[in-house]
């Protein structure tokens, strides 16, 4: 019997679904790579036609908008990332940011409704047992679904399945809506050839100086660090634990250099929350395959269990750096940029872990979208009400394409002159001299 037929009593139009959502609810959507587009259109839509108001969207790293000009009577978007759709609304204060550095198992993150009144979230249609999968992404799905008042799904055929904590029952699901299809979204800006150069020489040499056979990684979303896995191919023996799963794991895991036969958290595992920046080809070799396992945030994200692993090496993106080591991964100066996600906590289990480092990669430099002026992404301080995403207390290492600055153990001089020196050297002169006023270096 179809999947359809089985769950007849829950499956209804989109716009029947998106009926029982009331004015003055709060809706959580699942985040980024697994939002509902098709749920959330259509709430957007009834919004425009006024029979929505007062409706606030809790939408993690949300990847669509909420903010347009004519939803701000209906809508309100809290959400812990600013996101491109959402960013110059963030900014001109439309959307309400939400700081979260901290995950726990068993509960929402703070800020967020505990209990919200209607969850919305992407799934694989059930298998025989009734089990639907959340796809490439558990993120926080498992927990809101707990904690959701009532939740309506979209049935994804396309949704791998995993290992792990990546399933839900029809049982906890209220009512099923089948997707409109989507159009393509657009594609991915232009790579300059100097980010790339600068990209293969930071990758480089995180990969030959700072990782050693048997570590296991956490490697961030960001250009640098999301590019890691592919600079390990001379490996032998590494784990990863992390949060998101970039490309190039799967190969290494099918190559047997990423195996995890030294990990003290999963062993023989390739753990995460979700699978980001993957092609679908690497997605479909990952579906069903054992030795990877999703888990809610909660788990992947719990400082209690990641400083547990020993060899732990946290790899992390920066915005800016300043010459005492404090990294801002989230914002420029006080306007939110993206968001917290897990660095923090990852870069202190680094830090903290037998054997283990904690490393912020950056291009040593910038040339801001829409203008021609080069600016030094190693700055002599953070602007006035920047975010601290990392204290430099947990910073060991910093990485540009110009080398690598140990910092770990360093007074505020020596730290000042190690980051001078892989700066751009465009820069140098300015910053050393910066150093010397502030630092005595």
């Amino acid at each position: 019997m179809a999947w359809q037929d089985k769950c007849a009593d829950k499956l209804v139009s989109v716009e029947q679904a998106i009926g029982t959502i009331s004015s003055g609810d709060v809706v959580h959507v699942a985040p980024y790579s697994t939002t509902p587009v098709t749920l959330c259109n259509a709430m957007k839509e009834r919004a425009r036609q006024g029979s929505l108001t007062d409706v606030r969207i809790d939408h993690p790293a949300a990847a669509v908008s909420w903010t347009d000009p004519d939803l701000r009577d209906a809508l309100r978007l809290k959400d812990n990332y600013a996101t491109p759709p959402n960013r110059a609304a963030c900014h001109a204060g439309h959307m309400d940011y939400l700081p979260i550095g901290i995950w726990k198992s068993w509960e929402i993150p703070a800020g967020f409704d505990p209990n919200p009144d209607v969850f919305l979230v992407p799934v694989s249609p059930p298998n025989e047992q009734g089990f639907c999968s959340f796809g490439s992404g558990v993120w926080l799905s498992k927990t809101a679904s707990r904690k959701a008042k009532r939740v309506i799904a979209e049935v994804h055929p396309e949704f791998i399945r995993t290992y792990g904590e990546n399933f839900i029952h029809v049982d906890e699901i209220d009512l099923f809506v089948i997707p409109e299809e989507q159009p393509a979204g657009e594609p991915p800006p232009p790579t300059s050839d100097e980010d790339v150069a600068a990209v293969e020489a930071i990758c480089t040499q995180v990969a030959v100086e700072l990782i050693n056979d048997g570590d296991t990684l956490q490697m961030g979303v960001g250009t640098v660090s999301a590019s890691l896995g592919m600079f390990l191919d001379f490996r032998n023996d590494l784990g990863v634990q992390t949060e998101l799963i970039t490309g190039g794991i799967v190969d290494l895991v099918e190559r047997g250099i990423v195996n995890g036969s030294r990990k003290t958290l999963h062993p023989n595992r390739v753990v995460g929350s979700a699978c980001v920046v993957m092609p679908q080809e690497e997605l479909d070799r990952i579906h069903e395959n054992p030795y990877f396992e999703l888990y809610d945030f909660g788990h992947t994200d719990d400082l209690r269990r990641l400083i547990q692993q020993e060899n732990f090496v946290a790899v992390n993106n920066a915005l800016v750096i300043d010459l005492t080591g404090q990294v801002s991964a989230e914002a420029l100066d006080h306007r939110p940029y993206t968001g917290v996600g897990g660095q923090t906590v990852f870069m202190l289990a680094g830090a903290y872990s037998k054997g283990g480092k904690s490393v912020s990669v950056l291009p040593s430099s910038a040339i801001p979208s829409g203008t021609t002026q080069r600016l030094s992404r190693i700055v002599p301080t953070l602007g006035a009400g920047a975010a601290v995403t990392v204290p430099r207390t947990y910073v060991d290492y910093v990485v540009t394409e110009h080398g690598i600055a140990e910092l770990r153990g360093k007074t505020l001089a020596q730290r000042a002159h190690a980051l001078v020196d892989i700066a751009h050297p465009d820069f140098r002169e300015e910053l050393l001299s910066e150093a010397r006023r502030l630092y005595h270096a």
